[in-house]
């Protein structure tokens, strides 16, 4: 079971590929780690989504207590492979194994949730009736529920190779509504994606349902990706990743000759507004939790607080200066693939050359190859324009000095559309930012940091365009099962 063979995973068959290779990489070392992975083509695209076909009914017929255990038996299968996932996972990613540890965690976790979503028929899971109009007045009874869409794709992400990849958010409620997922796998962490496609067959092959429930395919985007998502038999699409990706996804979904819904998570700089009274309360201790989240992960999370805006004065002077010391004192850490860490550094080099933008510190020079340097950056508002509200992914972040504010609110609805939006401070300005907010975000938090998304039933991760495809709807927490469903009517069917 532990054995990597380099093979995807189409049905119950362990199958090789006839196309390009590649092969994950140490970022901290530029060691390369076999085996060698060789993409699918057309044949594989299509055996795969035939097999989605031909088992949709039949899963789709399942009780919600029969998917629930076949969720649980997912989870277990993780939970038995989690030693061996995490070091694999720590060699592909350079994450340390306490943070592959806790997503080890989150992923059978998120699985066991909508387990029990499914036990208690919560967010309209596996078709239960969600409203009933009785009979009355010479008319039928007539009965709400919702029915599964059909087969789903779903793009593993770089950034969480468990907890958003082959069995992650987007796969496990796929499942719970009572959809077979094809997973297009991650080429940054290909070992562990096989490792994690091998359990999920497993479990499928022993709860006794169709092969054609789960399969996992190696690939890039544009061609074998593209392949999948215009597919006809495919009727919807979770991803993950950048927005030019996401967009492009998006595009060929949309122009099929019967368009499907794309759920895509694109980008956020989760902006954050520090209010004077907290400055002037607790200016020193936000600082020290600012940089922590800043640089948490090597900032490679969708929640990382990319912007922050605060009021000129000498309470933010002192937090700018307490910031930067803390900036300063990070060590670094591994990106993801080297393809992330030069893209990030890029990014501070565009930052750095803006005529407005002074650059208040950098962190240290890591070790590994494929580092990240952190960086603390501001900027006087009358200098904020869009080019510089791009995520920037990794461990930068932009402070924008207002002048008062009524700018920094005019400076809030002027911004794209967010994962997240946190205010630190209270009283009549937090009161007059909040519906502004209500409006830029999926997720308000008070007095947090947007890094550290909890996993439950009352968690929004979506937002208003390009933080995500579709603002109605959550990667993250029991309402993801409804992407995958669709409401239906019963007019006088007998029960």
């Amino acid at each position: 079971m532990t054995q990597l063979t380099g093979q995807m995973v189409i049905g119950f068959e362990r199958v090789s590929g006839t196309g390009h290779a590649i092969t994950a990489i140490d970022p901290r070392t530029g060691e390369r780690l076999g085996p060698e992975y060789r993409y699918g083509g057309d044949a594989e695209v299509g055996r795969a989504c035939a097999l989605a076909e031909e088992a949709f009914d039949a899963y789709r017929a399942t009780s919600p207590q029969e998917r629930a255990a076949f969720l649980d038996a997912i989870a277990g299968k993780l939970d038995g492979l989690a030693d061996v996932l995490v070091r694999r996972a720590t060699s592909e990613s350079g994450l340390p194994e306490a943070r592959l540890t806790g997503e080890v965690a989150r992923t059978t976790g998120q699985l066991r949730l909508f387990a029990g979503d499914l036990r208690s028929a919560q967010a309209g899971a596996g078709g239960a009736v969600l409203s009933v109009d009785p009979a009355g007045d010479g008319g039928p009874e007539i009965r709400q529920g919702r029915v599964p869409l059909g087969p789903v794709v779903v793009f593993g992400a770089s950034n969480f190779p468990l907890a958003f990849s082959v069995a992650g958010g987007d796969t496990a409620a796929a499942l719970a509504a009572g959809c077979p997922v094809i997973v297009k796998a991650h080429d940054a962490h290909p070992g562990t994606c096989e490792l994690v496609g091998r359990a999920v067959s497993e479990a499928v092959r022993e709860a006794g349902l169709p092969e054609g429930v789960f399969s996992m395919l190696y690939g890039d985007g544009p061609t074998l990706g593209i392949a999948l998502v215009t597919d006809p038999r495919v009727q919807a699409v979770g991803f993950t990743g950048s927005r030019t990706a996401g967009l492009a996804i998006a595009k060929a979904a949309a122009g099929r000759p019967r368009p499907i819904p794309v759920y895509a998570e694109m980008s956020s700089v989760n902006p954050v507004f520090l209010l004077e009274d907290a400055l002037a309360e607790r200016g020193a201790e936000l600082a020290g939790e600012y940089a922590g989240s800043l640089t948490l992960g090597a900032g490679q999370f969708c929640t990382n607080p990319g912007l922050v805006f605060a009021v000129k004065g000498t309470d933010l002077d002192a937090f700018l200066g307490t910031a930067a010391k803390a900036v300063e004192a990070d060590p670094g850490a591994p990106m993801l693939t080297p393809g992330i860490a030069r893209a990030y550094a890029e990014g501070v080099e565009r930052l750095e050359r803006h005529p407005g933008v002074e650059i208040l510190a950098r962190g240290r020079e890591p070790d590994a190859v494929a580092g990240c340097r952190a960086a603390l950056a501001a900027v006087d508002a009358g200098d904020f324009g869009p080019e510089l509200e791009t995520e920037i992914f990794g461990a930068c972040s932009l402070v924008v000095r207002c002048d008062g504010l009524d700018q920094m609110i005019a400076l809030a609805r002027g911004l794209e559309g967010q994962l997240t939006a946190t205010i630190h401070g209270g009283g009549e300005p937090a009161a007059r930012l909040l519906p502004v907010l209500e409006r830029l975000a999926g997720r308000i938090l008070w007095g947090g940091w947007p890094t550290g998304v909890r996993v439950g039933h009352a968690m929004v991760h979506g937002g208003p365009y390009p933080a995500t495809s579709d603002a109605r709807t959550t990667s993250v927490g029991s309402l993801a099962i409804e992407r995958f469903q669709r409401p239906i009517a019963y007019q006088g069917v007998p029960r």
